[in-house]
């Protein structure tokens, strides 16, 4: 069967996201909301929706998600129980009414063939309380070109639209970049296992964009920033064999520039890429690394 985990913290819109679950025309699921210590507690708002569906409510006693939002995640995760397979809903988004209904017309497509699969997704804007474009999926499509389409902008890609097995979840776990950043992008590279992700393309996933979530915010900046480089590190250091020579040398730069944005580079890090780039020399992208080297080296040197 599948689970469906909530971590919930905001009220303002979870009563849309609640009834879009009792919409479902296939109720073969069950729905585990874990509360992260929030100030709005959603006890007389659940009460509504007893016997509408299978739910269990668990409300922590100390605020996680503030401290590390993977690890709220991973507690919600441990309130299922024997389901095999997992999706994290947030608070405030949507399943369109069959969601639950194709997955299990496609169960029999993807099973043992997918550790990941998605579904087609649309942005709700608060602001304007506009939608953008549905994105849709190759059927069949590896984790590393599912990535790179994402960087290119050709699609778009969160937690909410994905369904994992339980099984990859426990070989791997969530990466634990700040504010949750990038630690879905890293999950579908570890937990499809070099398995392809399977896509459903006929019904939507909703998710909102807001100013009360982490992707609306933009105080966030400089948290974004450092989780983006913790993400390019542990590509480097753990995925790059699953990248062709081309796709490698651009995730060499974009770690380098995402140091950029932050801080200069250390020798540390400077040696680091340099032996990458030497394993998967070529020579114009070598060139040019170590020109940038020399020039950050002299105008360190500068105004020390």
């Amino acid at each position: 069967m599948l689970a469906i985990v909530i971590p919930y913290y905001k009220l303002t819109f979870f009563e849309t996201t609640l009834q879009s679950l009792e919409n479902q025309t296939d109720k073969r699921f069950k729905v585990y909301i874990g509360d992260d210590a929030s100030p709005e507690n959603p006890s007389l708002l659940l009460k509504k929706y007893k016997n509408k569906f299978n739910f269990l409510y668990h409300r922590f006693e100390a605020n996680l998600g503030n401290v590390s939002l993977t690890k709220h995640w991973e507690r919600c995760i441990d309130m299922t129980s024997d389901e095999e397979w997992i999706m994290i809903l947030g608070d405030d988004d949507m399943l369109s009414a069959t969601v639950v209904e194709t997955w299990y017309s496609n169960y029999s497509a993807f099973y043992n063939k997918s550790n990941v699969i998605r579904f087609s997704s649309q942005m709700i804007f608060e602001n304007d309380n506009t939608t953008s474009k549905i994105y849709t999926n190759p059927i069949w499509e590896s984790s590393v070109d599912a990535y790179l389409r994402k960087c290119k902008g050709l699609t778009r890609s969160s937690l909410s639209e994905y369904v994992f097995s339980k099984e990859s979840y426990h070989k791997f776990g969530f990466k634990d970049y700040m504010l949750g950043w990038h630690s879905d992008d890293m999950a579908w590279l570890d937990f499809s296992d070099e398995k392809p992700i399977y896509s459903i393309n006929n019904n939507n996933v909703l998710v909102r964009v807001s100013e009360k979530s982490i992707s609306g915010k933009l105080g966030n900046k400089k948290d974004k920033q450092l989780a983006l480089t913790q993400f390019f590190n542990d590509i480097l250091t753990r995925k790059l064999y699953l990248f062709e020579n081309n796709q490698r040398l651009k995730m060499l730069l974009s770690y380098e520039m995402s140091i950029k944005r932050i801080r200069n580079l250390t020798i540390k890090e400077w040696c680091f890429l340099s032996l990458i780039y030497i394993n998967n020399f070529k020579i114009i992208s070598f060139t040019k690394f170590i020109r940038r080297f020399i020039l950050a080296f002299f105008k360190r040197n500068k105004f020390n």
